[in-house]
């Protein structure tokens, strides 16, 4: 069996935090901001208090807002986000703290999650921070299209709007929205971080 940071298509390990820090390091990145459009994505989506599960190096954390705090499984990714002064759990750490209490946040993110895991594994992550959320809270989904899902090999579920609104119906979601972003849909396929947007409901 491997150890955690040993397998190349795993997330758990020091590795694949290495590898999202020198993806979002690169020089071109950062000179032409391209983060701008997923920003203003995420402020106009209003989500107030958010849980960041599966929050990475902390890209979406940063621009959520007040009182947002991420989560995630990958440790190193985790102590990442916190250098940058923000609040990120390692998942036990997280449910043993004091954020872990039913109805603390009024929405639940999970970006570039789903697609990460096979569809009963995803759901049982996501249903398990649900009670986090405050009843009619939202939750939104977001994952990559064509050309994203196949550049990243620890990737091992294709995650469109269907699949998503079938993960929302299993979940007991009710969703609201479904867009591609930044570009229309047909982008997929061509530019690497065209996205499948989900906003759904919680009862």
């Amino acid at each position: 069996m491997k150890k955690a940071g040993q397998d190349p298509t795993g997330t758990e390990g020091a590795a694949y935090t290495q590898r999202l820090q020198q993806l979002s390091g690169a020089r071109w990145k950062r000179l032409l901001d391209v983060q701008a459009p997923y920003r203003w994505n995420l402020r106009r989506l209003r989500l107030g208090r958010t849980l960041d599960v599966g929050c990475g190096l902390g890209r979406n954390l940063v621009n959520l807002g007040e009182g947002a705090v991420g989560v995630d499984h990958n440790p190193t990714s985790v102590a990442h986000a916190r250098a940058l002064g923000l609040e990120a759990y390692p998942t036990e750490e997280f449910f043993g703290s004091a954020h872990a209490r039913p109805g603390a946040f009024d929405s639940l993110l999970a970006a570039h999650l789903l697609e990460h895991m096979p569809a009963a594994q995803a759901r049982e992550v996501v249903g398990s921070y649900l009670p986090f959320v405050r009843s009619g809270g939202r939750a939104v989904f977001i994952t990559p299209q064509e050309r994203g899902y196949h550049s990243d090999a620890s990737h091992v579920r294709f995650v469109g709007f269907a699949e998503a609104a079938e993960d929302c119906r299993a979940l007991g979601l009710t969703v609201l929205r479904q867009y591609s972003f930044p570009f229309p849909r047909a982008a997929g396929r061509l530019f690497t971080y065209n996205e499948f947007v989900t906003v759904a409901r919680l009862p």
